[in-house]
């Protein structure tokens, strides 16, 4: 995915002032002894040194690390999200940024409470723990759900981090995390169940069939995000692009504690 956007972004968007040369052709062996094939030579000159703005820098940046969004998607997804509230287990309601603007914070995004995926990433991410407490970084899930689903995965999974509901599912729509039964049931995500149950992690088939699951389908996906502190301040976002499709621990410590 990088490639394509480090390709995308040098040709139609952060084209310096330059001007192209076609002034000789090369020729190359062809196909048979007797013919060759003539190519342009292509020679840039630039009339100047490519000056970026601080946008088109980190741009730059986002595509050669290979971190999945530009910032110009970061600052819409930052002004979508100031109007998403998720729910505590306490049942009380907050601002979602409230989450990471006094502090930084790796925020997961379940596919739903049930979700034997989300089992494991809430193992995966909690593994790392004293890592993120050492950088003073807080751990968040959040599940598209009720209070109530919420509260039985808490007591299942025993997460160490703090574990909140989005019942309206506004900040899966914020994000645009992706949705559909073939980014659910894949041969890549049906490989990985079969590991994880011979891991001993199961699906909780109640919560996965009740009404507030059931109503979307089950085919919600999710992500990961590392944001503040600071409202606005996203620095990193992952984009499940199926079911199970978890980065690698080291690129978010890379993205939270570095």
């Amino acid at each position: 995915m990088a490639a394509a956007l480090h390709a995308t972004l040098f040709a139609n968007t952060l084209q310096p002032n330059r001007t192209t040369n076609y002034t000789s052709t090369r020729e190359v062996p062809g196909p048979s002894p007797n013919r060759n094939l003539s190519f342009p030579v292509i020679t840039n000159h630039f009339n100047e040194v490519p000056r970026f703005s601080p946008r088109q820098t980190r741009f730059v940046a986002s595509a050669i690390s290979g971190i999945e969004s530009s910032v110009a998607d970061e600052e819409d997804v930052a002004n979508l999200l100031d109007t998403v509230k998720v729910v505590g287990l306490n049942g009380v309601e907050i601002p979602i940024s409230d989450l990471w603007k006094d502090r930084k914070a790796v925020i997961a995004f379940a596919r739903h409470f049930g979700c034997v995926f989300c089992r494991k990433r809430a193992d995966y991410l909690a593994s790392k723990k004293e890592v993120l407490d050492a950088s003073g970084v807080a751990l968040v899930l959040i599940g598209p759900g009720s209070v109530d689903q919420a509260k039985t995965f808490y007591e299942q999974t025993k997460f160490k981090g703090e574990v909140y509901a989005d019942p309206s599912h506004s900040s899966y729509e914020a994000l645009r995390f992706v949705s559909g039964f073939t980014k659910t049931f894949t041969p890549k995500a049906g490989l990985k169940i079969i590991q994880l149950y011979m891991e001993g992690y199961r699906q909780d088939w109640k919560l996965s069939f009740e009404k507030d699951t059931v109503t979307r389908g089950g085919w919600q996906q999710g992500g990961i995000i590392v944001a503040g502190p600071g409202k606005t301040n996203i620095s990193y976002i992952h984009k499940d692009k199926e079911a199970g499709d978890d980065p690698d621990i080291e690129e978010i410590l890379k993205a939270c504690c570095s």
